[in-house]
């Protein structure tokens, strides 16, 4: 099996959410962060044959990466990696399923309030932004997302507008920026009341559930 650019992709960015991966039979991928508070799922055009364990999905990727065009062939306890030259190739072995992290159970989102466009050069900015002036928090609200640092109200902003889906509420939903670990790209948002969002890419077939803060309000104006 040879592993696509866009597959090679969407493991690179899981692994920035979580160093373990368990990849089961078939074409979904999914992964969970430490605290649980962000879960992925991306469907490959690959078919893996087995389900199998990485402990260190960072090093899983270089050791693919030893070799120009990879194929990976599964075994019961390891997977064998080879290049063009079949002379050259790399045993890895899988890891005891039991001390890596994963979802145990889907994601159903509950009710949506708020629904929007999440553009690419959007999210670029919002990151961007968050980084320059050092704000760990970003909020949607009332159809503007603002980048700061809620605990601290002289900090320094960022503020854009959004084409938010509008309802009759009013609301305050509170991301942590270092919870937005996703693919560049441009996304279709849907957040609800009870502290959770999803985030589903345009073009490709990943979306990611991301809690909200607590301190997230909604109240429907009467």
């Amino acid at each position: 099996m040879k592993l696509s650019n866009e597959t090679k992709e969407v493991l690179k960015n899981f692994s920035t959410i979580n160093t373990n991966l368990v990849i089961k039979e078939g074409s979904k991928i999914s992964t969970m962060s430490a605290m649980k508070n962000i879960i992925a799922n991306a469907t490959v055009k690959e078919i893996f044959p087995k389900e199998f364990a990485i402990y260190d999905l960072n090093e899983f990727l270089a050791v693919i990466s030893l070799f120009d065009k990879p194929e990976l062939d599964f075994q019961d306890d390891f997977v064998v990696i080879t290049g063009d030259n079949s002379k050259d190739k790399v045993t890895y072995w899988y890891s005891d399923p039991s001390v890596v992290t994963s979802p145990t159970k889907e994601i159903i989102m509950p009710s949506k309030e708020i629904t929007y466009n999440f553009s690419s050069s959007t999210l670029a900015e919002v990151q961007r932004a968050a980084s320059v002036i050092g704000a760990p928090d970003m909020v949607l609200e009332n159809g503007k997302l603002k980048v700061t640092d809620k605990k601290n109200s002289t900090a320094n902003n960022y503020e854009t507008d959004v084409a938010v889906d509008e309802n009759d509420a009013d609301y305050k939903f509170w991301f942590k920026v270092e919870n937005l670990k996703i693919i560049s790209g441009t996304y279709d948002v849907e957040v609800s009341s009870k502290n959770i969002s999803r985030f589903k890419n345009s073009n490709l077939d990943v979306e990611y559930f991301i809690a909200l803060e607590p301190e997230s309000t909604y109240t429907p104006n009467a």
